[in-house]
């Protein structure tokens, strides 16, 4: 396992309530190294942050680990298999939103 790895699996199992969930797959091609992060569902909220802070501060700290060795590092987080985000259809119509409130 890889330096850039090692310390996004601590870092991320260390934010995160469900350990066990989290999986990094490292790619390297000509734009540099990828690492795809999983987590469980409900610990994607810890992982991305308040308007996503969290998961700024988590890229940045990966490129100075990255610099550090010389290679450009990028993070990508999978959203988990029937996750927390609303249905495509999240808005209502006017209509249907009327008829909700029996008005």
């Amino acid at each position: 396992m890889q330096t850039d790895q090692q310390f996004l699996e601590y870092v991320v199992k260390s934010l995160v309530d469900n350990p066990n969930e989290v999986k990094i797959a490292r790619t390297v091609d000509e734009m540099g190294v990828l690492m795809t992060l999983e987590v469980g569902a409900a610990d994607m909220g810890k992982v991305i942050g308040r308007s996503g802070n969290t998961a700024k501060a988590i890229r940045t700290l990966l490129r100075v680990v990255g610099m550090k060795n010389n290679s450009r590092v990028n993070l990508k987080i999978n959203e988990p298999e029937g996750g927390m985000r609303p249905a495509e259809k999240a808005s209502k119509t006017v209509d249907e939103a009327m008829a909700d409130l029996k008005i």
